[in-house]
C-alpha cells in the first residue's frame, strides 16, 4: 500500500487527504461540480483567510491525488469529486484506528468513553449499536 492512499473495502485506492484538503473537499462534496471561485467563496464564508491562489493550489493537489477531476467550461474549470466523502472517512478512520490503537476498535472506544462524558441518550444509542454486533 502506498503512503498516499488506502484501499477501500471494494479494493479501490482512496487518496489520503490532509486536514486542509478536507476543507476543500467538503466544499466540493457539498456543491457538486463548481468552479475554483465558487469553492473559494464557500470556504471564505467559514474562514475569510482563504486566498484564491491557495484554493487553486489545493485543487491542483487534489486533482493529482485523483480525489477531484475537472472539466473546462468556457474560461472556468469545474471541479467534481472522484471519491465519495464516506469512502474518504472510512479510509481515514481505518488509518487512525491502525496507527493509534493498533487496529483495536475496543481500545479506541474504551479510550473515548473514559475521556468523554456521555449522556444517557448517548449510552442508549451505543448499546443499540453494539447490540446488533452479535
Amino acid at each position: 500500500m502506498s503512503a498516499r492512499s488506502n484501499p477501500d473495502p471494494a479494493g479501490r485506492k482512496v487518496p489520503r487527504i490532509s486536514q486542509t484538503e478536507w476543507e476543500v473537499m467538503k466544499a466540493a462534496w457539498a456543491q457538486g461540480p463548481c468552479s475554483a471561485a465558487h469553492i473559494t467563496a464557500v470556504l471564505n464564508c467559514a474562514d475569510p483567510s482563504w486566498h484564491p491562489k491557495t484554493v487553486r493550489t489545493f485543487l491542483g493537489r487534489l486533482v493529482k491525488k485523483r480525489a477531484l477531476t475537472f472539466t473546462k467550461q468556457g474560461r472556468a474549470y469545474l471541479y467534481r469529486p472522484l471519491v465519495r466523502q464516506d469512502e474518504c472517512a472510512d479510509a481515514a478512520s481505518e488509518l487512525f484506528l491502525r496507527r493509534v490503537f493498533g487496529g483495536s476498535a475496543k481500545s479506541m472506544l474504551a479510550h473515548l468513553i473514559t475521556r468523554n462524558k456521555l449522556s444517557v441518550g448517548d449510552i442508549r444509542e451505543l448499546r443499540g449499536l453494539l447490540g446488533g454486533q452479535g
